[in-house]
């Protein structure tokens, strides 16, 4: 494990000025695997003057890849929060993983943030991920800036980025040279050139010449620069940051972190254009006023300290050593500890105002996505305050919430079985987990009913080798994993209406609940499962109701084929009749019981995750992976060109792609990277199908 050595300056963390809102600046680094994500952030570290040495991904010691197993594979797996001053601005930072594996870190990370950088590798423009972290940008309103890293087609990028994000670039700079021989970039703003000369392989890249554009430069250089200029010249800064945090366009900036080359322009242009925490709006934390409200968006778990809850504070102020409420658990803990995140290495301080992300010692109880507050009675103020705003507007009636919105976690694709070395591990094994769960809500964890086996579920085969690495490392447990199998779908194939009846004694009293209901396939549900109520039920009381959804929602659970989840269907409750006396538990047991009646009634249909995936590789090599892919029951979509490359896009069965890296690097002699995105879950065809049932039965 290689120690780094951080330079903390005297009085970098005094909060006095940074308790202005405007100086703050909250945001992510995000991008494909590859594209120079965590180069970016060393560099930033390093020049704003809060690391003494760069580090080098491939050597394994960067600031915020901590991980052994990070530093051990060279990508980021978690995502990692820094913070860091830059001419008189305070910069909260995360660095966010690339791969589709972990795509929960940055799900959670967008849910806080007030802006991003996206990253890009300038010679492959938008890649599989991108898009996804773009969409995830998009979904929480999150104003962005691209840095085309890498310099090499800027055309290209451009494009990319205006055809597959459908997106407005708004273009801040052009390069001098490419390449290898980008050297530089033109300001179009203030029309300079900003010029890395690098006078040894060592150069670290902080100092660069700021020169006016003159008539005696390079003629290629003043035409590129004179026509992107005339495009940009009614865009002033002030313009340009409207148009940012309206997300009307993306500034563009070019750079080559690697080679320390226009990073320091990058940080000018956080601070210019992404927006402050008070230009973020948050419409319910208006209630609260200036009272504490902060949302809890990740755990980790440390030996000595316990659980480390990171907390984004929205307004209020967070101090060390008090008491603090939970609404979500409705519970009050104390906080014994206030800490500055900075990667692995943290400064305690007393107090953090709002719009600031801290970490903190002490919440047992919390975790991702509940809403932390001053008190129980501060949480009642502000609810009667939005209350009392509902009832004068349109939502008059309506229940006003004061919970923040939580994290949206991406249900598992793969499965298996985990055991411990022995029976008296069973114990630790189960802790290990439900640590790992706290950390990570991506990963589920259950126990079969028929075998007792525990079962892990995650979103890919790298999420659960790290998962099961980390078991064997940081809890000491040497543990075995089963087969890794599919996490399959089940839907239903025919509208089916039924009815039940539950007359049960218990002691002394009868329970005696009437239950009649429908259900049907719903391909328009995208992909969940609804409970409807007809008209004549209005009756049931909100209890009555809420027992009987929860009856359908536990058969949702569970398929009639092969008990994969339901997805696609839809319920219709048409009466419900309960006897006086009969307990909420019965009405669902009986709405249960109902349910199973009628799901076996409308028949099964196994669906399957089918993958986009994306292949970039030599023209030498094509046609064989194109045979494989046809095994595999791919379907190619697109075959591109991509320089002296092709880049295949096709969509396939996850179930086909197990080991596919291996395969891919054997049949292409290591000369292909690939990544694989959740497309859809599709039906089987009927001789699959049949052969997926036949397997399953053997296993069982």
């Amino acid at each position: 494990h290689i120690k780094r050595q951080y330079s903390f300056l005297p009085g970098m963390f005094s909060f006095q000025i940074m308790a202005m809102c405007t100086m703050i600046r909250n945001i992510g680094i995000m991008a494909h695997i590859d594209a120079g994500k965590t180069t970016t952030t060393e560099r930033m570290l390093y020049y704003s003057g809060y690391i003494r040495a760069l580090g080098d991904v491939d050597d394994g010691d960067t600031v915020t890849d901590f991980m052994a197993q990070e530093r051990e594979r060279g990508i980021t797996i978690q995502s990692a929060a820094v913070t860091f001053d830059w001419k008189s601005h305070r910069i909260n930072l995360i660095d966010t993983p690339g791969h589709v594996d972990f795509t929960l870190e940055v799900e959670r990370a967008l849910r806080v943030l007030d802006g991003a950088v996206a990253v890009f590798d300038a010679s492959a423009g938008v890649e599989a991920q991108t898009l996804t972290v773009w969409r995830q940008a998009e979904k929480h309103h999150v104003p962005c800036i691209c840095f085309l890293n890498k310099m090499d087609n800027l055309g290209f990028s451009i494009q990319s980025i205006r055809d597959k994000l459908k997106a407005n670039p708004v273009l801040l700079q052009t390069p001098i040279g490419s390449g290898k021989n980008f050297t530089g970039v033109v300001d179009l703003i203030t029309n300079q050139k900003l010029i890395w000369k690098q006078k040894s392989v060592g150069d670290d890249g902080r100092a660069y010449e700021v020169k006016p554009l003159n008539e005696l430069d390079d003629a290629a250089v003043l035409q590129e620069a004179k026509g992107a200029r005339s495009a940009l010249i009614e865009q002033l800064q002030a313009a340009v940051r409207r148009v940012t945090l309206a997300r009307k366009g993306v500034p563009v900036l070019l750079g080559s972190s690697l080679k320390n080359k226009g990073v320091q322009p990058l940080l000018d242009a956080i601070t210019a254009y992404l927006p402050a925490p008070n230009e973020r709006h948050h419409d319910l934390v208006q209630w609260y006023k200036d009272d504490l409200c902060a949302l809890a968006f990740k755990v980790l778990h440390d030996k000595q300290r316990g659980p480390l809850v990171f907390l984004r504070i929205y307004s209020g102020t967070l101090k060390a050593q008090t008491a603090v409420h939970n609404i979500n658990r409705n519970s009050i803990e104390r906080m014994s500890r206030l800490l500055v995140p900075f990667a692995d290495q943290h400064v305690e301080i007393p107090s953090m105002p709002a719009g600031n992300i801290a970490l903190t010692v002490g919440l047992k109880q919390t975790v991702t996505g509940d809403t932390i507050v001053l008190s129980k009675a501060s949480a009642a103020a502000a609810a009667r305050r939005a209350q009392n705003k509902a009832d004068t507007g349109k939502k008059r009636g309506e229940h006003a919430s004061v919970i923040l919105s939580g994290v949206e976690v991406p249900d598992p694709v793969f499965f298996c079985t985990i055991e411990p070395p022995t029976m008296a591990k069973q114990a630790d094994l189960e802790n290990a987990l439900n640590c790992l769960q706290r950390e990570d809500p991506s990963l589920k964890v259950r126990v079969d009913p028929d075998s007792g086996q525990t079962v892990l579920c995650g979103m890919g085969e790298l999420h659960i080798e790290i998962i099961h690495d980390r078991i064997r490392r940081e809890y000491g447990i040497e543990t075995h994993l089963g087969p890794l199998q599919v996490a399959y779908r089940e839907t239903i194939v025919q509208h089916v209406s039924t009815t039940d009846t539950l007359d049960r004694t218990i002691g002394e009293k009868r329970h005696v609940v009437t239950v009649e209901l429908s259900v049907r396939p719903a391909a328009d549900a995208g992909g969940s499962c609804q409970v409807e109520f007809e008209e004549q039920t209005v009756e049931l009381s909100p209890e009555m109701k809420e027992a009987v959804e929860n009856g359908v929602h536990s058969s949702y659970l569970q398929g009639p084929l092969l008990g994969y989840p339901l997805q696609d269907v839809s319920t219709l409750i048409q009466s419900v009749h309960v006897e006086s006396g009969t307990s909420l538990a019965m009405v669902s047991a009986c709405v249960s019981r109902c349910m199973l009646k009628a799901l076996k009634l409308a028949g099964g249909q196994v669906l399957e995750p089918v993958m986009s995936l994306e292949v970039t590789v030599g023209e030498d090599y094509l046609g064989s992976v194109l045979g494989d892919l046809a095994q595999r029951r791919g379907t190619v979509r697109d075959i591109q060109s991509r320089h002296d490359n092709k880049v295949l896009l096709a969509t396939v069965p996850l179930a086909e792609m197990m080991g596919y890296s291996t395969i891919l690097r054997t049949l292409t002699s290591g000369n292909a990277t690939f990544s694989l995105e959740l497309d859809s879950y599709e039906a089987m065809n009927l001789q699959d199908q049949n052969t997926l049932l036949k397997r399953m039965s053997g296993l069982l």
